[in-house]
């Protein structure tokens, strides 16, 4: 898998935004999602919770991995790939939505 592009086809040109629906709560730097839909519950670690947030600002996806990498030590490339990684997960609980 390169940095650019996850299995599932999403890449840093995607727009995604949480979903209606979700519940958002941060307990220090962590955060639990709920998704009341399903009520399924999803975990994030602390940049998981900081790349939320900046979803939740609107920030494009070549934002986030600057401002990601701006604040933690992480390369370009295993930004990009986590990120992505990330977003499908989200995807996959129905936590965002993507337009590819």
């Amino acid at each position: 898998m390169t940095g650019n592009a996850a299995p599932d086809g999403l890449t840093l040109t995607a727009r995604v935004t949480p979903k209606e629906g979700v519940m958002f709560q941060q307990l220090q730097e962590e955060a639990v999602l709920l998704n009341l839909d399903s009520g399924q519950y999803f975990g994030l670690d602390p940049i998981g919770t900081r790349i939320w947030n900046l979803l939740a600002e609107r920030q494009s996806l070549p934002q986030i991995v600057s401002a990601i990498m701006a604040e933690y030590e992480v390369d370009n490339e295993q930004c990009k790939a986590d990120l992505l990684k990330l977003l499908g997960d989200l995807e996959a609980q129905g936590l965002v939505a993507v337009t590819r």
